[in-house]
């Protein structure tokens, strides 16, 4: 009897034994841990076999957490992460290829637009699941009382941030310059004043005479006191809290800041709009990925979650939720996603949208335009020095 009672509790213990999942997330907003929790909930309940385990890491410690793991020996199985770092990622060999996971039905959920950064030698190295095209919000109410009209061109905005600057506690241009995506916000001048991250030959265009123009139109715009000071404290989420207090008359920004002054800022007046131009129209074009890792132990039961994931109903609760525009076709039916003024006043930019480069040691040759960035805004190095060295130093990374 007490053999067949230990036979018994093996049998039972063996039909409920788990596989465990580890997922790495990304945090977009207060948000994001809590809808994958419950997504992992729901398909726990499906799946009672496998447990899925999600950790929440902020943005700005992502890549060295996930850096530091990969060194270490005990990568998660999968993870979000920016699309910018999958080049390096799959030369290293650390993303797992998933074509032989994605049916033909489920590929076709997706549009092809997001899709295709996430491709690397013909090799689908992971699936895009969020995207953002960024695009300028101004505080209408700061515009009006300072009687100025809505910013077409970069002089619009210098003029209209002079007067927005002398209302009282109020600063005319919210200008990021710590932490990440202080490049972006430059690249933002840089592409509508005609220039471009990489020249036609593969060499930094920071030396170009637009880079030069578009990096001395913010140093001017610090110096006559028209941004708050000392933009380089000022992570993104610090200027955009700035923003949600009425205290900033133009931001540049994504999609996900429009949930969040809805619900933290409801009385805030606000537009979106195209970003002011030099030369040409642009703007950037954002995705993130989720990948598997060739590591995993478990990638059956991980690509399992990852399909359930994409449900519908999660993705719409996900980009609504977040701010994000869709990557998939059925959420992009949507008539939210049509008829929004402000998600169309983002999406209006995608005809002409930028991505950053895929390149190898991207993280690296963005991290030295940002530190070159900050070292102008503090008036360390001039505009043309800095961005010199900074193009100097790149051409070198790149082995050019």
């Amino acid at each position: 009897m007490a053999a067949s009672a230990l036979a018994i509790g093996l049998l039972a213990g063996s039909a409920f034994a788990e596989t465990t999942v580890n997922f790495t997330v990304a945090e977009y907003s207060s948000k994001t841990g809590p809808f994958y929790k419950q997504v992992a909930a729901d398909f726990e309940k499906a799946n009672p076999d496998i447990k899925i385990n999600i950790e929440v890491v902020p943005w700005d410690s992502l890549l060295q957490r996930l850096t530091t793991d990969i060194a270490g020996g005990t990568p998660p199985d999968m993870s979000i992460i920016g699309t910018r770092w999958l080049l390096d990622f799959a030369s290293q060999g650390v993303a797992e290829p998933v074509d032989k996971y994605l049916t033909p039905e489920f590929k076709g959920t997706f549009i092809d637009t997001f899709m295709k950064p996430g491709i690397i030698n013909g090799k689908t190295m992971g699936l895009p699941v969020a995207a953002s095209a960024r695009a300028m919000v101004i505080n209408t109410d700061l515009y009006n009382k300072a009687g100025v009209k809505p910013p077409k061109t970069w002089e619009d905005l210098y003029n209209a941030s002079e007067k927005i600057s002398k209302l009282p506690d109020t600063f005319g241009f919210g200008l990021q310059g710590k932490e990440i995506e202080t490049d972006a916000y430059y690249y933002y001048a840089l592409w509508t004043f005609g220039g471009d991250i990489l020249r036609p030959d593969g060499k930094s265009g920071l030396d170009s005479p637009e880079a030069l123009a578009a990096a001395t139109f913010y140093k001017k715009m610090i110096d006559k006191g028209l941004t708050q000071p000392s933009p380089t404290n000022y992570s993104r989420e610090d200027v955009f809290n700035l923003f949600k207090q009425g205290k900033v008359g133009t931001i540049f920004t994504f999609p996900m800041l429009i949930p969040q002054i809805k619900a933290e800022a409801p009385n805030l007046h606000y537009a979106v709009l195209p970003f002011p131009i030099q030369k040409t129209e642009a703007t950037y074009g954002v995705t993130d990925t989720l990948m598997l890792f060739s590591s995993s132990k478990v990638k059956a039961a991980a690509w399992k979650f990852i399909e359930f994931t994409y449900q519908d109903k999660y993705r719409k609760q996900f980009d609504l939720g977040e701010g994000f525009l869709p990557v998939t076709k059925n959420i992009a039916a949507l008539d939210y996603f049509k008829n929004d003024k402000d998600i169309a006043g983002f999406a209006a930019g995608l005809p002409y949208a930028k991505f950053a480069p895929v390149i190898a040691n991207w993280e690296e040759i963005a991290d030295t335009t940002v530190r070159a960035l900050q070292q102008i805004y503090l008036g360390q190095v001039s505009p043309e020095d800095g961005l010199k060295a900074a193009a100097k130093k790149i051409n070198g990374i790149r082995g050019l």
